[in-house]
């Protein structure tokens, strides 16, 4: 009985110790150290995982690889995506002929890595890179082991650093990337991402077999159609062209604290999310659907979209929409046709003179068209190529490219707020000539408006001067107030009354000569009585005098200053229309002069330039 237990015992601790290597198994798979649904294996340094999962709104089970220490926006890679396993009986293991598979409850292959050189003794290792590989076990201990099969190669949605998107030149064999059906699907949907070498390297999302997407001309740092790759993305990408048929895009973030990387949605959309480890949160850097100009082609040939107007599309200088109505209704696909025909096509219709040459007009910030083509690493030399080729539709230049020209149509060009390239468009000599005499004629009448407003102010002037400055001191009644009121808050005058003339005018019999107390060189005083009873006396500034209102202004605050009990009292003021009028009060009893003088009355006024007193009789000084 004891001996039966003891068996028990050794059986379960077997069994348990084989659970445990069968599940889990570090970060190698073996033909005997194999993964069973929910068992995973983990990269030596932590950072990634491989095992089963099932994606939202399914009961599906995959194979997948994802971000192990921190939260995973996304599956890396996907084993069996087209065959999912259909409960948890899954098994990944190494089959008898040496290659990765997975199989379900029933011993069946849903998928293998499907080589032929792997051997019976090979095994998988999950990097730290995020690659799984299928190595060779070599029997020679001084040998190292070789790799069969990686993960690498066969890319699903996601494009990690090291991966290399890849053509073959010779058999035009492509690695690529392709997305997800739907996010709970991760059978092939409809869009890839492909490196086309072309005769300028650029990389192109389709959808189907349709262009979706396009990054621009490969410089030799950096995608000239993605102005976002001048800061972020400088040096960290490299284009190889392996000299045995193989061009390859890879990439690799110099600052390794710096987690991102690219991935294609089901729905079409590139983008570039990044770890933010201040926040604990994923953000997205960038996306190949910020505006609709993204879109390849979205104004149809020789179209041109800026995404900060509307509508978002306008033909190209010296072109016209091909289609009107289409165009008016938003549908841009139709493009644009040429105005005026270029110097070839004038010759090639029989035209018995070339004319002037054709010229270009210039487009600086620009995604350079589609499908571009090399031609001459010399700045100086791309226009005159481009005018000795009747098949030039546009040229540009670029440090690391050299000139690009573009024959045919000029399809998906766009506006950028900063970056991009200068494109020079090819146009008729009648559009340029239009433009110069738009300018000429804007320049003509800026000219001439100028010399009338000279003209006009100069005999202005003239007349002011001839008037002794009067015109340029009137004031309109409204005006004269504001100043005089500005100037009373001023100096904090408050015992100052600003009269009205027709006031003043009452009070002194419209000024009568019967009412004059004096005149000197300034002008006259006269005696008046409010409408209160209140007697004052009156000095009328004259127009002779060349005083305008703001010397009036000054006389007026000078005088306020320095009130003393041996000087008439200024009692308030008046400007309205041609007249200034000073109000001082009226000394019927006399004063000091009929102590100094004998029996002339006088009033004694302060002038802000002279000391001038001005006696009210026959004579001033």
């Amino acid at each position: 009985m004891i001996l039966l237990r003891k068996v028990r015992v050794f059986s379960l601790f077997i069994l348990s110790h084989y659970a445990v290597k069968f599940c889990i198994g570090g970060d190698i798979i073996t033909a005997s150290e194999y993964i069973q649904d929910p068992g995973s294996i983990i990269s030596s340094g932590g950072l990634y995982k491989l095992g089963f999962f099932s994606p939202n709104g399914t009961t599906n089970r995959y194979v997948g690889i994802w971000h192990n220490k921190i939260p995973a926006l996304n599956v890396f890679w996907v084993a069996n995506r087209e065959k999912p396993v259909l409960d948890s009986s899954g098994v990944m293991t190494i089959s008898n002929d040496g290659n990765l598979v997975i199989l379900n409850g029933k011993k069946e292959v849903l998928w293998s890595s499907n080589v032929s050189t792997s051997g019976a003794n090979a095994k998988a290792h999950l990097l730290d890179t995020g690659n799984l590989i299928l190595q060779k076990q070599s029997s020679n201990m001084s040998t190292n082991d070789t790799t069969a099969w990686e993960s690498f190669q066969t890319m699903c949605d996601t494009f990690i650093a090291k991966m290399k998107l890849s053509t073959n030149l010779r058999t035009n064999e492509k690695k690529v990337l392709t997305s997800w059906k739907s996010p709970s699907d991760p059978s092939i949907g409809s869009f890839s991402i492909s490196l086309e070498p072309l005769n300028i390297p650029e990389v192109f999302l389709w959808n189907g077999t349709t262009l979706y997407w396009r990054s621009g001309p490969w410089n030799g740092k950096v995608f000239i159609g993605i102005p976002e790759m001048e800061s972020v993305y400088l040096d960290g990408f490299t284009l190889v062209d392996d000299k045995e048929g193989y061009v390859y895009l890879t990439y690799n973030f110099a600052e390794v604290s710096y987690f991102s990387y690219f991935f294609v949605r089901s729905n079409g959309e590139l983008l570039q999310p990044f770890w933010d480890e201040k926040y604990k949160k994923w953000r997205i850097d960038w996306s190949t659907q910020a505006s609709d100009c993204d879109v390849y082609g979205k104004c149809g040939p020789f179209g041109y979209c800026d995404a900060k107007k509307s509508p978002i599309c306008s033909c190209l200088r010296g072109y016209e929409p091909k289609k009107v109505e289409e165009w008016s209704r938003g549908n841009w696909s139709s493009g644009c046709i040429q105005k005026s025909l270029l110097q070839c096509a004038r010759l090639k219709n029989g035209s018995t003179k070339a004319g002037k040459i054709d010229g270009f007009v210039k487009l600086e910030n620009v995604k350079v068209p589609n499908y571009a083509i090399w031609s001459s690493p010399l700045e100086d030399k791309c226009q005159e190529q481009c005018l000795s080729n009747c098949s030039c539709a546009a040229y540009a230049y670029d440090a690391g490219v050299g000139c690009m020209y573009w024959s045919g149509d000029l399809i998906d060009v766009r506006k950028f707020s900063y970056a991009g390239t200068t494109l020079y468009v090819r146009v008729a000599h009648t559009e340029l000539e239009g433009k110069r005499d738009l300018r000429a004629i804007i320049a003509t009448a800026a000219v001439v408006a100028t010399v009338i407003f000279s003209i006009g102010t100069f005999f202005a002037w003239q007349k002011s001067k001839k008037r002794g400055g009067k015109d340029g001191e009137q004031f309109s009644k409204a005006s004269s107030e504001n100043m005089l009121r500005g100037s009373l808050s001023k100096v904090n005058l408050q015992e100052l009354v600003l009269y009205k003339l027709e006031e003043l005018a009452a009070a002194t019999s419209n000024f009568s000569d019967a009412n004059k107390l004096g005149e000197g060189g300034f002008g006259a005083v006269y005696r008046g009585r409010l409408l209160n009873g209140k007697e004052i006396a009156v000095k009328r500034l004259s127009g002779a005098s060349g005083q305008g209102l703001r010397e009036f202004i000054n006389e007026m605050e000078v005088i306020s200053k320095v009130q003393h009990r041996n000087l008439v009292r200024l009692l308030g003021c008046c400007a309205e229309q041609d007249e200034k009028l000073l109000i001082y009060e009226f000394m019927p009893n006399k004063g000091l002069d009929a102590f100094l003088f004998g029996n002339i009355p006088f009033l004694v006024v302060f002038r802000p330039s002279i000391m001038e007193y001005q006696f009210m009789g026959k004579s001033s000084f």
